[in-house]
């Protein structure tokens, strides 16, 4: 099962947004372009498969931790970001 889900598995492609060696800034507007696009593609009555590239990204980038805590604060309610 490991070994499947390692075959599949690649880092997310450079994005000139963030040059630099630090990925913080894009693991968290991946993570925010994730739920915008579920949002609108849902709102649309839309398939949200083309949405899954951010996933993608922001789960190879971001510590678990944190999009633990982001789902969370969203699902209260709390969460600081727009979407």
């Amino acid at each position: 099962m490991l070994e499947s889900a390692m075959s599949n598995y690649s880092t997310p492609p450079f994005d000139p947004r963030f040059p630099n060696q630090n990925q913080t800034r894009n693991c968290y507007q991946n993570f925010l372009d994730f739920h915008r696009c579920t949002k609108i593609m849902k709102r649309r009555g839309k398939d949200s498969s083309p949405c899954d590239y951010y996933r993608k990204v922001y789960h190879s980038l971001c510590p678990l931790s944190w999009v633990q805590r982001w789902t969370d604060q969203i699902r209260e309610g709390t969460f600081p970001g727009k979407i």
